[in-house]
Parts: C-alpha cells; sequence; structure tokens
C-alpha cells in the first residue's frame, strides 16, 4: 500500500517550502508603532509579524481559559459558598442598629451640651441669682398649659418665683413639692404677666387663649401696634423682672366682647412646646461679677477724693461771701432787705430796694410831704405840691391824699 507521504509528496514538499518562505519573511518583517509593515532596518524597532501571528493564534484560548477560571471562581463564592451568609448579615444588622442608637444618643448629648453651655452662660451674665432645672413632665391636657420640673423646696424653690430660659419667660412656679414643682406657663388661660411694647410703650396683660396661645388683653386701639414689634416684661406684677424678652407681636385683632379694645397675638420668644432646661429666678436681689465688682469698689474710691474737692469748693465759696460786701442793711426793716431765692442752690440776690428814694430813682416816685391842718384857719386847704411831668421809663409821681376837714363849722 501507498504510503501517504508518498503519495502526497510533491504537495507536501510545496507547502512546506511555501511555509519556510512564510516564516522568513515573518521574523524579517517588522510591524511598526505606526502600523505599517517595514524590511528597512533604519526603521525604529518593532514587533515582528511572527509574534503578532503567534499572539493571535495563542490569546483567544488562554482567554477563554481565564474566563472560565473567573466564571467559575464567581459561581462557587456567590452562590455555593454561602454556609454562613445569613449568620453574618444577622450580626452585621445588630452591629448597624447599635451604632445607630449610639450615634443618637451621642447627638442628643451634643445638642444637651450646648443648650446647657448657653444657659451657663446666661446664667452667668444674668444679674439676679438663678437656679437650673430641668422639664420632666407636662399636665397631659390641651387645656391646662402647666409643666413639672425636677427641682423643688428642698433646692429653694417656692411659689410665685419665675421660670425663664436664655431666649425669654416661660411661666411662674405655682406649686412647690419638696423635690419637684409645677410651673405654670404664659399661655394657660389662668396666667398672668405685666408686659409693655418695646416701641409704642403701651403696657398690658399678658396671658394664654383657648388656642394656647399668649395674648395681650386689656388694650385700647391703637394704630400704632403693628406686627413685629418686641414685648418685654413691664416689672409691675412683682414676678417677672423688668426687662425680660417675651415675643414679638404676630397679629392685632378685635376683642370680640369690647368693641373699643383689641387683642394682641404675641409669638413666645422661648419655645414652649420644646422645653428641655430652664432657669428659675430664686432672688431678685442684684449680684455682679469680679469684674463688676472691681469697677463698683474703684468707683466708690474714687467718690471720696471727688466729694471732698467738691466740700473744699463750697468751703472756698462761702469765705468768698463773707469777704464781699454785702447789700443787706442792718438797720433796715425786713420787709425792706433783698429777697434770696431757696429753690436754687446757689441762691442769687434780687436787686435791693432803694434805702432813700427820689423822683430821680428808676422805677420809683418822691412822696410829697403834706404840713398838718392848722386848726386856726379851718377854712384854708393846703395845695398840692406841683411835680414835673414824667418822663419816659419812670413812674407816675404818687399823689398826696387830701386832709379830711375835721374843723367844725358855722351853723
Amino acid at each position: 500500500m501507498e504510503s501517504f507521504f508518498s503519495r502526497y509528496r510533491n504537495p507536501l514538499v510545496l507547502l512546506a517550502l511555501l511555509v519556510a518562505q512564510i516564516v522568513g519573511l515573518a521574523v524579517q518583517v517588522r510591524r511598526v508603532d505606526s502600523g505599517r509593515t517595514s524590511l528597512d532596518s533604519q526603521d525604529p524597532a518593532g514587533v515582528r509579524l511572527i509574534r503578532l501571528w503567534a499572539n493571535a493564534i495563542v490569546a483567544p484560548p488562554e482567554r477563554a481559559i481565564h474566563s472560565s477560571k473567573l466564571g467559575a471562581g464567581g459561581f462557587w463564592q456567590n452562590y455555593i459558598d454561602l454556609r454562613h451568609i445569613r449568620e453574618q448579615n444577622q450580626d452585621l444588622q445588630k452591629t448597624i442598629d447599635r451604632l445607630r442608637l449610639e450615634q443618637a444618643a451621642l447627638l442628643e448629648d451634643a445638642r444637651q451640651g450646648q443648650r446647657l453651655q448657653g444657659i451657663l452662660n446666661f446664667q452667668e451674665k444674668y444679674i439676679y441669682k438663678t437656679l437650673a432645672a430641668q422639664a420632666i413632665g407636662s399636665s397631659g391636657s390641651d387645656q391646662s398649659r402647666v409643666f413639672y420640673l425636677d427641682k423643688g423646696s428642698a433646692e429653694g424653690l417656692e411659689r410665685d418665683m419665675a421660670v425663664i430660659t436664655p431666649d425669654g419667660i416661660v411661666g411662674k412656679v405655682r406649686e412647690v413639692f419638696p423635690h419637684s414643682a409645677q410651673v405654670l406657663a404664659i399661655n394657660d388661660q389662668t396666667s398672668g404677666a405685666g408686659v409693655i411694647l418695646e416701641t409704642t410703650r403701651i403696657r398690658g396683660i399678658l396671658r394664654g387663649n383657648r388656642a394656647g396661645q399668649p395674648q395681650i388683653v386689656g388694650i385700647l386701639a391703637d394704630q400704632r401696634i403693628q406686627p413685629g414689634e418686641k414685648v418685654l416684661t413691664a416689672g409691675g406684677d412683682q414676678i417677672f423682672p423688668r426687662g425680660l424678652p417675651v415675643g414679638v407681636v404676630e397679629k392685632v385683632v378685635r376683642d370680640p366682647d369690647r368693641d373699643s379694645f383689641i387683642l394682641v397675638i404675641v409669638k413666645p420668644a422661648a419655645h414652649l412646646d420644646q422645653l428641655d432646661e430652664v432657669l428659675v429666678i430664686t432672688s431678685t436681689q442684684p449680684r455682679f461679677s469680679p469684674e463688676g465688682l472691681q469697677d463698683l469698689a474703684t468707683s466708690e474710691a474714687l467718690k471720696g477724693p471727688e466729694a471732698a474737692a467738691i466740700k473744699e469748693q463750697k468751703k472756698a465759696s462761702e469765705i468768698m461771701a463773707e469777704h464781699l460786701p454785702g447789700l443787706i442793711d442792718p438797720n433796715a426793716p425786713p420787709d425792706k432787705q433783698p429777697l434770696l431765692d431757696n429753690s436754687n442752690p446757689n441762691p442769687v440776690s434780687h436787686p435791693p430796694m432803694p434805702l432813700h428814694p427820689d423822683r430821680f430813682t428808676p422805677g420809683a416816685a418822691s412822696t410829697p410831704t403834706v404840713p398838718a391842718p392848722d386848726a386856726a384857719t379851718p377854712e384854708t386847704k393846703p395845695k398840692p405840691k406841683q411835680t414835673p411831668p414824667a418822663t419816659p421809663g419812670q413812674a407816675k409821681p404818687a399823689t398826696a391824699p387830701k386832709p379830711r376837714d375835721t374843723a367844725p363849722r358855722n351853723p
């Protein structure tokens, strides 16, 4: 039997020659970076065609093998090896819940720290003595606006003490227990506080309405009251000190019960529905900071020399007044002495009255002398003395009254 190589010898030889020639060309020809092929040795280095062909033949199988390996590994990890994933998910969920609770607690502590820091700063700068307290509960009714504090009579609280925040007033202490106290808010219908409008200086009484809004009652209709005006405590109720912020005017409505009166709805400055920490004014005696006490001591120290200087000036003025000639005549009657104005601390003497006025004295006229009537000549009457006419600026000379005829007449 004829072999395969013997039968196809010529084609096989031709094929071998072609393959050798192609391989030789592939070894000699380069593929440059620009994509063209070149046989010139001066061209820059490139990739031989044989390497390109070898890469084109070997790369697809290698890519297929690598992709199949990755797919098998992913299938194993994502679908087969999942025995403990459920337990891990549960543990992770518990950890997430715990971290959320811790985050909320830390956030609340941070907010509380900010509020306490603000209250502490206000407490240090406020002139009256205050006590910090925590709001621990409310009345639970929409008709009653009261809440409870965690401080009581054991901490020095008493009835009718003012309760405030750094933002504004809150209410007053209504009931006191050993370790708690009940506070009546300003938006309750039974509350009351004396307030004054900052710009118009109109006074009124602040109390709550049925909707729980603070309102000022007992005010006559006035067009000057506008929304946005600040409301302050007036201090006349003997509970809230004067000048504390209450809120701002929200709107003005007519009083349905009285025609000529209005109701001023007030937006409270304090957050009455979100109270956490408050301050109770335990004493209205002013207290001063160390800097204020130092300034007060300095002013008191300077007050002594100033008072001594004023006293020396007064003494020197008295001595000078003793050496100056006086305008008082010791021989004149009291009604002729100059009048002194005692209402002025530095009295100024009025011009003295003339002791012997004559007709040339400004503001005065000479009084003529009248001779006494003679009993021997009863019918003779003295003639009045002729006086010259008064010049402008002078008073009219006085005329002596006629003497009364007391002599007996002949029958």
